[in-house]
Protein backbone atom coordinates (compact mmCIF):
# COMPACT_ATOMS: atom_id res chain seq x y z
CA UNK A 1 0.00 0.00 0.00
CA UNK A 2 1.34 3.44 -0.87
CA UNK A 3 2.27 5.89 1.87
CA UNK A 4 -0.88 7.13 3.56
CA UNK A 5 -2.03 9.93 5.83
CA UNK A 6 -4.97 8.07 7.35
CA UNK A 7 -6.26 4.52 6.93
CA UNK A 8 -9.58 3.06 8.12
CA UNK A 9 -10.12 -0.70 8.14
CA UNK A 10 -13.48 -2.33 8.90
CA UNK A 11 -14.57 0.67 10.98
CA UNK A 12 -18.06 0.05 12.39
CA UNK A 13 -20.24 2.11 14.72
CA UNK A 14 -23.28 0.79 16.57
CA UNK A 15 -25.55 2.93 18.74
CA UNK A 16 -28.66 1.75 20.53
CA UNK A 17 -28.39 -1.66 18.90
CA UNK A 18 -28.40 -0.12 15.43
CA UNK A 19 -25.48 -0.17 12.99
CA UNK A 20 -24.79 3.42 11.92
CA UNK A 21 -21.51 2.78 10.05
CA UNK A 22 -20.64 -0.64 8.65
CA UNK A 23 -17.17 -1.89 7.66
CA UNK A 24 -15.76 1.42 6.42
CA UNK A 25 -12.49 0.93 4.52
CA UNK A 26 -10.79 4.13 3.40
CA UNK A 27 -7.18 5.04 2.64
CA UNK A 28 -6.25 8.72 2.37
CA UNK A 29 -2.88 9.61 0.89
CA UNK A 30 -0.66 12.49 1.96
CA UNK A 31 -1.29 14.35 -1.29
CA UNK A 32 -5.08 13.80 -1.32
CA UNK A 33 -7.97 16.00 -0.17
CA UNK A 34 -11.27 14.17 0.31
CA UNK A 35 -14.94 15.10 0.11
CA UNK A 36 -17.32 12.63 1.78
CA UNK A 37 -20.87 13.02 0.54
CA UNK A 38 -24.15 11.15 0.65
CA UNK A 39 -27.84 11.51 1.47
CA UNK A 40 -29.01 12.97 4.76
CA UNK A 41 -28.91 10.33 7.49
CA UNK A 42 -26.25 8.25 5.74
CA UNK A 43 -23.77 8.55 8.64
CA UNK A 44 -21.57 11.45 7.52
CA UNK A 45 -21.54 13.28 10.83
CA UNK A 46 -20.93 10.04 12.75
CA UNK A 47 -17.92 9.34 10.52
CA UNK A 48 -16.67 12.90 11.12
CA UNK A 49 -16.88 12.22 14.86
CA UNK A 50 -14.97 8.94 14.43
CA UNK A 51 -12.16 10.69 12.53
CA UNK A 52 -11.89 13.37 15.23
CA UNK A 53 -11.79 10.89 18.11
CA UNK A 54 -15.25 11.76 19.44
CA UNK A 55 -17.06 8.50 18.64
CA UNK A 56 -16.43 4.95 19.87
CA UNK A 57 -15.94 2.47 17.03
CA UNK A 58 -14.74 -1.03 16.27
CA UNK A 59 -12.14 -1.75 13.61
CA UNK A 60 -8.81 -0.01 13.08
CA UNK A 61 -7.61 3.50 12.28
CA UNK A 62 -3.92 3.92 11.45
CA UNK A 63 -1.75 6.95 10.85
CA UNK A 64 1.98 7.26 10.28
CA UNK A 65 2.17 9.78 13.15
CA UNK A 66 2.54 7.37 16.06
CA UNK A 67 0.03 7.06 18.87
CA UNK A 68 -3.56 7.44 17.63
CA UNK A 69 -4.73 9.32 20.72
CA UNK A 70 -2.04 11.95 20.13
CA UNK A 71 -3.12 12.21 16.50
CA UNK A 72 -6.73 12.83 17.54
CA UNK A 73 -5.54 15.72 19.69
CA UNK A 74 -4.24 17.39 16.53
CA UNK A 75 -7.55 16.95 14.67
CA UNK A 76 -10.04 19.83 14.74
CA UNK A 77 -13.66 19.34 13.72
CA UNK A 78 -15.90 22.25 12.72
CA UNK A 79 -19.42 21.03 13.49
CA UNK A 80 -22.58 21.88 11.56
CA UNK A 81 -24.11 23.59 14.60
CA UNK A 82 -22.21 26.27 16.53
CA UNK A 83 -22.15 26.33 20.33
CA UNK A 84 -20.78 29.18 22.42
CA UNK A 85 -20.78 30.35 26.02
CA UNK A 86 -21.65 33.63 27.71
CA UNK A 87 -19.48 35.78 29.96
CA UNK A 88 -20.25 33.43 32.88
CA UNK A 89 -19.03 30.39 30.90
CA UNK A 90 -22.59 29.11 30.54
CA UNK A 91 -24.44 27.90 27.42
CA UNK A 92 -27.96 28.58 28.67
CA UNK A 93 -29.12 30.58 25.67
CA UNK A 94 -32.73 30.33 24.56
CA UNK A 95 -34.59 30.55 21.28
CA UNK A 96 -35.67 34.23 21.26
CA UNK A 97 -32.61 35.53 23.14
CA UNK A 98 -30.89 36.81 20.01
CA UNK A 99 -33.70 39.33 19.50
CA UNK A 100 -33.70 40.70 23.06
CA UNK A 101 -31.09 43.44 23.03
CA UNK A 102 -30.70 43.53 26.83
CA UNK A 103 -29.52 39.91 26.81
CA UNK A 104 -26.62 40.73 24.49
CA UNK A 105 -24.74 42.05 27.53
CA UNK A 106 -24.28 38.50 28.83
CA UNK A 107 -22.70 37.33 25.57
CA UNK A 108 -18.98 37.77 25.03
CA UNK A 109 -17.75 39.51 21.89
CA UNK A 110 -16.05 38.03 18.85
CA UNK A 111 -12.82 39.74 19.92
CA UNK A 112 -12.87 38.04 23.33
CA UNK A 113 -13.84 34.69 21.81
CA UNK A 114 -10.75 34.89 19.61
CA UNK A 115 -8.67 36.36 22.47
CA UNK A 116 -7.61 39.30 20.32
CA UNK A 117 -6.63 42.26 22.46
CA UNK A 118 -6.76 45.70 20.90
CA UNK A 119 -3.00 46.02 21.54
CA UNK A 120 -2.04 42.59 20.22
CA UNK A 121 -4.19 42.26 17.11
CA UNK A 122 -1.22 41.54 14.85
CA UNK A 123 0.62 39.20 17.24
CA UNK A 124 1.59 36.02 15.37
CA UNK A 125 0.17 32.69 16.47
CA UNK A 126 1.86 29.49 15.26
CA UNK A 127 2.91 30.10 11.65
CA UNK A 128 0.42 32.85 11.02
CA UNK A 129 -1.60 35.46 12.90
CA UNK A 130 -5.27 35.57 13.67
CA UNK A 131 -5.92 38.85 11.94
CA UNK A 132 -5.21 37.67 8.36
CA UNK A 133 -7.93 35.04 8.83
CA UNK A 134 -10.27 37.65 10.31
CA UNK A 135 -9.61 39.92 7.36
CA UNK A 136 -9.92 37.18 4.75
CA UNK A 137 -13.29 36.04 6.10
CA UNK A 138 -14.40 39.67 6.55
CA UNK A 139 -15.00 39.40 10.28
CA UNK A 140 -13.10 42.55 11.28
CA UNK A 141 -16.25 44.77 11.45
CA UNK A 142 -17.76 42.20 13.85
CA UNK A 143 -14.91 41.96 16.38
CA UNK A 144 -16.81 43.94 19.03
CA UNK A 145 -20.22 42.37 18.34
CA UNK A 146 -21.74 39.99 20.95
CA UNK A 147 -21.69 36.40 19.74
CA UNK A 148 -25.42 36.10 20.22
CA UNK A 149 -26.04 38.88 17.69
CA UNK A 150 -24.16 37.13 14.88
CA UNK A 151 -26.10 35.58 12.03
CA UNK A 152 -25.90 31.88 11.31
CA UNK A 153 -23.40 32.45 8.49
CA UNK A 154 -21.25 34.79 10.59
CA UNK A 155 -21.15 32.17 13.34
CA UNK A 156 -19.92 29.60 10.80
CA UNK A 157 -17.08 31.86 9.69
CA UNK A 158 -16.11 32.45 13.33
CA UNK A 159 -15.98 28.71 14.04
CA UNK A 160 -13.67 28.19 11.06
CA UNK A 161 -11.29 30.89 12.33
CA UNK A 162 -11.29 29.31 15.81
CA UNK A 163 -10.44 25.94 14.28
CA UNK A 164 -7.55 27.25 12.20
CA UNK A 165 -5.82 29.11 15.03
CA UNK A 166 -5.44 25.73 16.79
CA UNK A 167 -2.94 24.79 14.05
CA UNK A 168 -4.53 21.40 13.30
CA UNK A 169 -2.79 18.52 11.58
CA UNK A 170 -6.18 17.56 10.10
CA UNK A 171 -9.13 19.93 9.66
CA UNK A 172 -12.55 18.28 9.32
CA UNK A 173 -15.36 20.48 8.02
CA UNK A 174 -18.92 19.17 8.42
CA UNK A 175 -21.25 21.02 6.01
CA UNK A 176 -19.07 24.18 6.13
CA UNK A 177 -20.97 26.03 3.38
CA UNK A 178 -24.36 25.63 5.06
CA UNK A 179 -25.74 29.02 6.08
CA UNK A 180 -23.15 31.06 4.16
CA UNK A 181 -24.24 33.67 1.66
CA UNK A 182 -22.67 33.63 -1.85
CA UNK A 183 -19.83 35.92 -0.78
CA UNK A 184 -19.17 33.80 2.30
CA UNK A 185 -19.04 30.64 0.19
CA UNK A 186 -16.66 32.29 -2.26
CA UNK A 187 -14.37 33.41 0.58
CA UNK A 188 -14.39 29.93 2.11
CA UNK A 189 -13.49 28.34 -1.24
CA UNK A 190 -10.55 30.78 -1.50
CA UNK A 191 -9.46 29.98 2.06
CA UNK A 192 -9.59 26.21 1.45
CA UNK A 193 -7.38 26.59 -1.62
CA UNK A 194 -4.87 28.67 0.36
CA UNK A 195 -4.82 26.13 3.18
CA UNK A 196 -4.27 23.28 0.73
CA UNK A 197 -1.37 25.17 -0.83
CA UNK A 198 0.17 25.57 2.63
CA UNK A 199 -0.04 21.82 3.18
CA UNK A 200 -3.01 21.52 5.55
CA UNK A 201 -4.84 18.21 5.27
CA UNK A 202 -8.65 18.59 5.10
CA UNK A 203 -11.64 16.27 4.95
CA UNK A 204 -14.91 17.89 3.98
CA UNK A 205 -18.39 16.45 4.55
CA UNK A 206 -21.01 17.98 2.28
CA UNK A 207 -22.84 17.98 -1.05
CA UNK A 208 -21.14 17.26 -4.36
CA UNK A 209 -22.02 20.63 -5.86
CA UNK A 210 -19.88 22.43 -3.24
CA UNK A 211 -16.67 20.43 -3.71
CA UNK A 212 -13.67 22.80 -3.61
CA UNK A 213 -11.52 22.99 -6.71
CA UNK A 214 -8.41 21.64 -4.95
CA UNK A 215 -10.08 18.45 -3.67
CA UNK A 216 -8.95 15.28 -5.39
CA UNK A 217 -11.17 12.42 -4.18
CA UNK A 218 -14.81 11.68 -3.40
CA UNK A 219 -16.41 9.00 -1.23
CA UNK A 220 -20.15 8.36 -1.04
CA UNK A 221 -21.94 7.04 2.05
CA UNK A 222 -25.39 5.47 1.86
CA UNK A 223 -27.10 4.03 4.92
CA UNK A 224 -23.80 3.73 6.75
CA UNK A 225 -22.01 1.92 3.92
CA UNK A 226 -19.23 3.36 1.77
CA UNK A 227 -20.71 2.60 -1.66
CA UNK A 228 -18.34 4.55 -3.96
CA UNK A 229 -14.77 5.79 -3.76
CA UNK A 230 -13.05 7.50 -6.67
CA UNK A 231 -10.82 10.31 -7.81
CA UNK A 232 -12.81 13.43 -8.60
CA UNK A 233 -11.71 13.32 -12.23
CA UNK A 234 -13.52 9.99 -12.64
CA UNK A 235 -16.87 11.81 -12.40
CA UNK A 236 -18.39 9.73 -9.68
CA UNK A 237 -22.11 9.11 -10.17
CA UNK A 238 -24.35 9.16 -7.13
CA UNK A 239 -27.45 7.05 -6.65
CA UNK A 240 -30.53 9.18 -6.47
CA UNK A 241 -32.05 9.28 -2.99
CA UNK A 242 -35.47 10.91 -2.81
CA UNK A 243 -37.97 10.62 0.03
CA UNK A 244 -40.53 9.49 -2.51
CA UNK A 245 -42.95 11.32 -4.73
CA UNK A 246 -45.60 13.25 -2.84
CA UNK A 247 -49.01 12.18 -4.00
CA UNK A 248 -51.52 15.00 -4.29
CA UNK A 249 -54.08 13.06 -2.29
CA UNK A 250 -51.50 12.48 0.46
CA UNK A 251 -50.89 16.17 0.99
CA UNK A 252 -54.60 16.97 0.83
CA UNK A 253 -55.26 14.47 3.63
CA UNK A 254 -52.49 15.66 5.93
CA UNK A 255 -53.72 19.16 6.75
CA UNK A 256 -55.30 20.05 10.03
CA UNK A 257 -58.09 21.81 8.20
CA UNK A 258 -57.40 25.36 9.39
CA UNK A 259 -59.71 27.74 7.55
CA UNK A 260 -57.90 30.27 5.43
CA UNK A 261 -58.39 33.51 7.32
CA UNK A 262 -59.96 36.51 5.64
CA UNK A 263 -57.33 39.23 5.37
CA UNK A 264 -55.87 41.56 2.75
CA UNK A 265 -52.30 41.86 4.02
CA UNK A 266 -50.43 39.07 5.80
CA UNK A 267 -47.71 41.58 6.70
CA UNK A 268 -47.48 45.34 6.45
CA UNK A 269 -44.57 47.35 7.85
CA UNK A 270 -44.63 51.16 8.00
CA UNK A 271 -41.35 52.98 8.65
CA UNK A 272 -40.00 50.06 10.68
CA UNK A 273 -36.54 50.36 12.24
CA UNK A 274 -34.66 48.08 14.61
CA UNK A 275 -31.59 49.04 16.60
CA UNK A 276 -29.40 47.14 19.04
CA UNK A 277 -27.21 49.49 21.05
CA UNK A 278 -25.64 51.84 18.54
CA UNK A 279 -26.14 49.54 15.57
CA UNK A 280 -29.13 49.93 13.26
CA UNK A 281 -30.20 46.57 11.82
CA UNK A 282 -33.33 47.64 9.92
CA UNK A 283 -33.78 51.19 8.67
CA UNK A 284 -37.17 52.69 7.76
CA UNK A 285 -38.67 49.59 6.17
CA UNK A 286 -41.87 50.06 4.15
CA UNK A 287 -43.06 46.68 2.95
CA UNK A 288 -46.26 44.77 2.23
CA UNK A 289 -47.02 41.08 1.76
CA UNK A 290 -50.52 40.55 0.40
CA UNK A 291 -52.63 37.45 0.84
CA UNK A 292 -51.52 34.84 -1.72
CA UNK A 293 -48.13 36.44 -2.42
CA UNK A 294 -45.09 34.16 -2.54
CA UNK A 295 -42.07 36.26 -1.65
CA UNK A 296 -38.36 35.46 -1.37
CA UNK A 297 -35.99 37.69 0.60
CA UNK A 298 -32.23 37.42 0.04
CA UNK A 299 -29.30 39.28 1.51
CA UNK A 300 -25.80 38.76 2.91
CA UNK A 301 -25.09 37.19 6.29
CA UNK A 302 -25.85 39.70 9.04
CA UNK A 303 -28.09 41.90 6.88
CA UNK A 304 -31.07 41.52 9.25
CA UNK A 305 -33.17 38.86 7.54
CA UNK A 306 -33.76 36.85 10.71
CA UNK A 307 -34.49 40.05 12.62
CA UNK A 308 -37.12 40.99 10.03
CA UNK A 309 -38.76 37.58 10.37
CA UNK A 310 -38.70 37.78 14.17
CA UNK A 311 -40.96 40.83 13.96
CA UNK A 312 -43.49 38.70 12.09
CA UNK A 313 -43.25 35.50 14.13
CA UNK A 314 -43.83 37.28 17.45
CA UNK A 315 -40.32 36.64 18.79
CA UNK A 316 -38.99 40.22 18.81
CA UNK A 317 -40.25 42.67 21.48
CA UNK A 318 -39.24 45.65 19.36
CA UNK A 319 -42.25 44.91 17.14
CA UNK A 320 -44.36 46.86 19.64
CA UNK A 321 -42.26 49.99 19.11
CA UNK A 322 -42.99 49.97 15.38
CA UNK A 323 -46.04 50.21 13.12
CA UNK A 324 -46.43 46.61 12.02
CA UNK A 325 -49.65 44.93 10.89
CA UNK A 326 -50.17 41.16 10.78
CA UNK A 327 -53.31 39.87 9.08
CA UNK A 328 -54.60 43.47 8.93
CA UNK A 329 -54.24 43.99 12.69
CA UNK A 330 -51.62 46.26 14.19
CA UNK A 331 -49.22 44.68 16.67
CA UNK A 332 -49.79 45.77 20.24
CA UNK A 333 -53.57 46.12 19.96
CA UNK A 334 -54.43 43.40 22.46
CA UNK A 335 -53.43 40.24 20.58
CA UNK A 336 -51.29 37.63 22.34
CA UNK A 337 -48.20 36.04 20.88
CA UNK A 338 -50.26 32.86 20.48
CA UNK A 339 -52.85 34.73 18.39
CA UNK A 340 -50.01 35.55 16.00
CA UNK A 341 -48.31 32.17 15.95
CA UNK A 342 -51.47 30.14 15.33
CA UNK A 343 -51.71 31.58 11.80
CA UNK A 344 -48.04 31.10 10.93
CA UNK A 345 -46.02 28.00 10.07
CA UNK A 346 -42.41 28.82 10.86
CA UNK A 347 -38.95 27.25 10.67
CA UNK A 348 -35.49 28.81 11.05
CA UNK A 349 -31.86 27.89 11.85
CA UNK A 350 -32.43 29.18 15.40
CA UNK A 351 -35.40 26.86 15.88
CA UNK A 352 -33.28 23.99 14.54
CA UNK A 353 -30.58 24.78 17.10
CA UNK A 354 -32.72 25.41 20.18
CA UNK A 355 -35.60 22.94 19.78
CA UNK A 356 -35.83 20.44 22.64
CA UNK A 357 -33.40 17.66 21.60
CA UNK A 358 -35.20 15.14 23.83
CA UNK A 359 -38.52 15.51 22.00
CA UNK A 360 -39.38 12.58 19.77
CA UNK A 361 -40.11 13.10 16.08
CA UNK A 362 -43.79 12.48 16.76
CA UNK A 363 -43.88 15.02 19.61
CA UNK A 364 -41.91 17.66 17.71
CA UNK A 365 -44.21 17.53 14.69
CA UNK A 366 -47.29 17.49 16.92
CA UNK A 367 -46.12 20.63 18.74
CA UNK A 368 -46.85 22.51 15.52
CA UNK A 369 -50.56 22.30 16.33
CA UNK A 370 -49.91 24.42 19.44
CA UNK A 371 -46.89 26.52 18.32
CA UNK A 372 -44.77 25.40 21.28
CA UNK A 373 -41.12 24.29 21.38
CA UNK A 374 -42.11 20.82 22.56
CA UNK A 375 -45.40 18.98 23.07
CA UNK A 376 -47.13 19.85 26.36
CA UNK A 377 -50.79 19.11 25.54
CA UNK A 378 -52.65 15.91 24.60
CA UNK A 379 -53.38 15.24 20.95
CA UNK A 380 -56.69 14.24 19.44
CA UNK A 381 -57.00 11.07 17.40
CA UNK A 382 -57.29 13.16 14.24
CA UNK A 383 -54.13 15.11 15.06
CA UNK A 384 -52.19 11.92 15.78
CA UNK A 385 -53.27 10.50 12.42
CA UNK A 386 -52.09 13.64 10.63
CA UNK A 387 -48.68 13.40 12.32
CA UNK A 388 -48.31 9.82 11.11
CA UNK A 389 -49.13 10.90 7.56
CA UNK A 390 -46.42 13.59 7.62
CA UNK A 391 -43.91 11.10 9.01
CA UNK A 392 -44.76 8.90 6.02
CA UNK A 393 -44.37 11.72 3.50
CA UNK A 394 -40.89 12.59 4.80
CA UNK A 395 -39.79 8.96 5.13
CA UNK A 396 -39.53 9.16 8.92
CA UNK A 397 -42.07 6.55 10.00
CA UNK A 398 -39.39 4.36 11.55
CA UNK A 399 -38.02 7.41 13.43
CA UNK A 400 -41.34 8.32 15.08
CA UNK A 401 -40.23 7.57 18.65
CA UNK A 402 -36.59 8.62 18.25
CA UNK A 403 -35.48 11.84 19.99
CA UNK A 404 -34.28 14.65 17.75
CA UNK A 405 -30.80 14.29 19.26
CA UNK A 406 -30.42 10.94 17.49
CA UNK A 407 -31.33 12.26 14.04
CA UNK A 408 -29.08 13.63 11.33
CA UNK A 409 -29.26 17.36 10.64
CA UNK A 410 -31.33 16.70 7.50
CA UNK A 411 -33.78 14.41 9.29
CA UNK A 412 -34.23 16.95 12.08
CA UNK A 413 -34.92 19.62 9.46
CA UNK A 414 -37.57 17.35 7.90
CA UNK A 415 -39.26 17.10 11.31
CA UNK A 416 -39.34 20.87 11.80
CA UNK A 417 -40.61 21.43 8.26
CA UNK A 418 -43.45 18.98 8.92
CA UNK A 419 -44.15 20.89 12.14
CA UNK A 420 -44.47 24.12 10.16
CA UNK A 421 -46.87 22.61 7.61
CA UNK A 422 -49.03 20.43 9.83
CA UNK A 423 -51.77 22.94 10.70
CA UNK A 424 -52.11 24.30 7.14
CA UNK A 425 -51.36 27.90 8.19
CA UNK A 426 -52.42 30.93 6.11
CA UNK A 427 -48.78 32.16 6.19
CA UNK A 428 -45.62 30.06 5.85
CA UNK A 429 -42.40 31.75 7.00
CA UNK A 430 -39.41 29.62 6.02
CA UNK A 431 -35.96 30.89 6.96
CA UNK A 432 -33.23 28.92 5.14
CA UNK A 433 -35.42 25.78 5.26
CA UNK A 434 -33.09 23.66 3.12
CA UNK A 435 -30.04 23.91 5.38
CA UNK A 436 -28.95 20.37 6.23
CA UNK A 437 -30.86 18.80 3.33
CA UNK A 438 -29.07 16.98 0.54
CA UNK A 439 -29.64 17.95 -3.10
CA UNK A 440 -32.44 15.44 -3.74
CA UNK A 441 -34.24 16.38 -0.53
CA UNK A 442 -34.03 20.03 -1.57
CA UNK A 443 -35.65 19.20 -4.93
CA UNK A 444 -38.35 17.24 -3.11
CA UNK A 445 -39.02 20.09 -0.67
CA UNK A 446 -39.30 22.69 -3.45
CA UNK A 447 -41.89 20.53 -5.19
CA UNK A 448 -43.78 20.04 -1.93
CA UNK A 449 -43.99 23.78 -1.20
CA UNK A 450 -45.11 24.48 -4.78
CA UNK A 451 -47.89 21.93 -4.43
CA UNK A 452 -48.89 23.09 -0.94
CA UNK A 453 -49.19 26.73 -1.99
CA UNK A 454 -51.13 25.80 -5.15
CA UNK A 455 -53.58 23.58 -3.26
CA UNK A 456 -54.33 26.01 -0.43
CA UNK A 457 -53.48 29.49 -1.69
CA UNK A 458 -50.91 29.75 1.12
CA UNK A 459 -49.01 33.02 1.50
CA UNK A 460 -45.28 32.32 1.51
CA UNK A 461 -42.32 34.26 2.90
CA UNK A 462 -39.11 32.43 1.98
CA UNK A 463 -35.57 33.41 2.95
CA UNK A 464 -32.60 31.85 1.19
CA UNK A 465 -29.05 32.56 0.10
CA UNK A 466 -29.28 30.10 -2.77
CA UNK A 467 -31.47 30.59 -5.83
CA UNK A 468 -31.53 26.83 -6.56
CA UNK A 469 -33.54 26.01 -3.43
CA UNK A 470 -36.24 28.65 -4.01
CA UNK A 471 -39.64 27.15 -4.99
CA UNK A 472 -40.90 28.01 -8.48
CA UNK A 473 -44.13 29.43 -7.00
CA UNK A 474 -42.21 32.48 -5.72
CA UNK A 475 -43.48 35.55 -7.60
CA UNK A 476 -41.75 38.37 -5.70
CA UNK A 477 -38.09 38.88 -4.84
CA UNK A 478 -36.64 41.37 -2.37
CA UNK A 479 -33.08 42.03 -1.21
CA UNK A 480 -32.13 43.20 2.28
CA UNK A 481 -28.76 44.90 2.76
CA UNK A 482 -27.43 47.73 4.93
CA UNK A 483 -30.78 47.89 6.70
CA UNK A 484 -32.78 48.59 3.53
CA UNK A 485 -35.26 46.31 1.75
CA UNK A 486 -35.82 46.75 -1.96
CA UNK A 487 -37.47 44.82 -4.78
CA UNK A 488 -35.54 42.99 -7.50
Amino acid sequence: MKEFFLSLKEVTVKTGGKTVLQNINLHIGHDEQWLISGPSGSGKTVLAHVLSGRQFYSGKINTPFGDLSEFFQSVVLVEQQHLFKDSSNQSNFYYQQRFNSCDAESSITVRKELSIGKEEEMAPLHETSIMPLVLLLKMEPLLDEPLIQLSNGEQKRLQIIKALIQNPKLLILDQPFSGLDPEGRRLLHELIIQLQQRGLKMILFGPLHEIPECFTHIAILEKGVLVSVAAKKDQLSVREQRPGQVLRSKVLNTTGGMAQADFEYAVRMVDTSIRYGGKEILSHIYWELRKGDRCCISGPNGSGKSTLLSLISGDNPQAYANEIYLFDRRRGRGESIWDIKKRIGFVSPEMHQFFDPNASCFQAIGSGFFDTIGLFRPLSGRQSAIILQWLDIFGLTDKSDQPLSQLSAGQKRWVLLARALIKNPPLLVLDEPCQGLDDDQTDFFRDLIDQFCADYGTTLLYVSHNSYDVPSCVNQNFHLENGSLYGL
